[in-house]
């Protein structure tokens, strides 16, 4: 027999009123009953009939996300906790993969908005035009994107970034290359600038930008033979699947990491541990955006005040593939 509202305001020694408040509104009941309501549904597998709910209140129950690539564990994690929290919140998920592709992105956040009360655009590519046309005919949360008027949230880029350069100059480099993502991506252009400004602060301190290249492992093994062929003593990859690609293109070359160059990525995706040498990077939030974003969004849904925003910090994660830099670039 399945689960029913009684059943659970029963087990949470509440009345029905409460429970139904709590998982639709939550706004309007104390913290601590609704974190005791929504417990007692999960033990008891009480899942909310959102069909019923939708002819009442005109909601689907369904909320969307839209990410580059589902292959990239970085989206995985975001998912992961995009999931968590709106199930918690007696919401489905609808997700899409774009395949890093602007024009399909578009396509496909415009057919979910017939489905959903409301979109997650995780790192999207598009434009900011784009972007705000579709505002218009749905509510959207952007997690690594700003755009103005529209609720975003992201990881401390940034601060990440000079976390990294600080320890790569601690480690005697002056020469450091920087291997970026697409060219379309926010995130790129945030993390390019961030190290441009840190470098440019600094006489000593060199930039070498080999370029744009996929954000996959094939990207990193691109980049590869540029960073050799450049004067820098470290390489700063755009994500950790780049880095490693760049890792593996190194050893094929011959090169010795860290001995001949410093390799570091960014995201402390689990690859990162496993890659040999294992790979220095920043550890983003990345479940706790994907968490807070349906927060942002639920907010937006059900009419209730924004909450404060999340303190999303970035951690530098030292492992074995930065190390001193070389008295010169090593001839391979």
């Amino acid at each position: 027999m399945a689960v029913t509202i009684r059943d659970v305001a029963k087990a949470a020694g509440v009345s029905i009123a409460t429970v139904s408040r709590a998982l639709s509104k939550p706004e309007q009941v104390a913290e601590e009953t609704r974190l005791h309501v929504v417990k007692a549904a999960r033990e008891l597998g009480y899942r909310p009939n959102t069909a019923a709910r939708g002819l009442s209140s005109g909601q689907t129950g369904s909320i969307g996300l839209v990410v580059p690539d589902l292959e990239n564990p970085y989206f995985g994690s975001v998912a992961k906790g995009v999931q968590e929290r709106a199930r918690a919140q007696g919401y489905n998920v609808l997700i899409a993969d774009s395949d890093e592709d602007a024009g399909l992105e578009a396509e496909i956040a415009r057919t979910l908005a017939q489905q959903v009360d409301g979109i997650i655009l995780c790192s999207v590519r598009g434009t900011d035009a784009t972007i705000r046309s579709l505002s218009r005919d749905i509510r959207v949360v952007l997690v690594n994107r700003n755009v103005d008027g529209l609720p975003s949230i992201s990881g401390d880029n940034a601060g990440g970034m000079r976390q990294l350069v600080g320890h790569l100059v601690a480690l005697g480099h002056r020469s450091i290359a920087y291997a970026g993502g697409p060219a379309t991506s926010w995130t790129n252009k945030v993390r390019a600038d961030a190290l441009a400004h840190i470098l440019a602060a600094n006489a000593e301190l060199e930039l070498v930008d080999l370029g744009n290249f996929p954000p996959s492992y094939s990207g990193g093994m691109q980049a590869g033979d540029l960073a050799l062929a450049s004067r820098a003593t470290a390489t700063i990859a755009f994500n950790d699947l780049m880095a490693v690609g760049l890792l593996e293109r190194l050893r094929q070359r011959g090169a010795n990491v860290p001995a001949d160059m410093s390799v570091t990525g960014f995201d402390n995706i689990p690859a990162a541990a496993m890659a040999w040498p294992g790979l220095t990077t920043v550890d983003c939030p990345r479940v706790h955006m994907g968490r807070a974003s349906v927060d942002l969004l639920l907010d937006a849904v059900l009419g209730r005040e924004a909450g404060a925003a999340p303190d999303l910090g970035a951690e530098l994660i030292i492992r074995p593939s930065t190390g001193p830099a070389p008295e010169r670039t090593a001839a391979v």
